[in-house]
């Protein structure tokens, strides 16, 4: 078997954490570099990541997430937040990216800005956001691939008041939304969820051939 299907295989959406184990910075560089390198339709990005460190934020986290010990206990927590008013400033960005990346002007790009300005410009301001957050969620999706990869435990969360995280992170003047949250670390020696058998569907019941 591969490393990445053992790899897939050995994670599980951890409930206990050890808080006295941190994650090595070369394993946190090597998690946020492969995150940032995530498929993103245009690859617009109109995300954020915020990694939050402050104990003490995390622990008003905590008490709108339910109490769940995975915001306070393990290792890092991150915040995928999505852009406001998601536009011409963000489009104007990634064109000015992609002029220095790839060395060409800007003016070459006008067929590119105006083919995801068409895309997004009719949309209300809700389906901006919901669109974002299809692409934070590839890019949570990364993140929670690369950690088991890396041997690393995380749980993606969406049991938590995303109003309440906006307000406490103070993200309503940065122009973002909190859209999903993960926590990374290791497992705790007692948390039992680790020893039940992973549960899918079948290869007969999850894909069809045409």
């Amino acid at each position: 078997m591969s490393h990445l299907l053992e790899s897939l295989n050995w994670r599980y959406a951890t409930k206990q954490y050890n808080a006295t184990k941190k994650i090595s910075q070369q394993d946190l560089e090597t998690l946020l570099e492969a995150t940032r390198l995530s498929v993103s339709s245009y690859g617009l990005q109109p995300y954020k990541i915020i990694n939050v460190e402050n104990p003490e934020i995390r622990q008003q986290l905590r008490a709108v997430a339910w109490n769940q010990s995975s915001i306070t206990d393990a290792s890092h927590l991150f915040v995928f937040a999505v852009e406001k008013n998601l536009g011409d400033k963000q489009v104007q960005a990634y064109m000015e990216n992609i002029s220095q990346t790839r060395g060409i002007p800007v003016e070459a790009l006008e067929g590119f800005s105006g083919m995801i300005h068409n895309a997004i410009d009719g949309l209300d301001e809700n389906a901006k956001q919901n669109w974002a957050k299809k692409q934070a969620y590839i890019a949570l999706s990364t993140f929670i691939n690369t950690a088991a990869y890396l041997k690393l435990d995380a749980t993606p969360m969406e049991g938590f008041d995303a109003q309440k995280f906006d307000e406490i992170l103070g993200l309503d003047k940065l122009g973002l939304a909190t859209a999903v949250i993960a926590a990374v670390g290791y497992r705790h020696e007692e948390d039992a969820a680790q020893h039940y058998k992973k549960v899918r569907k079948s290869n007969k019941d999850l894909f069809i051939n045409l």
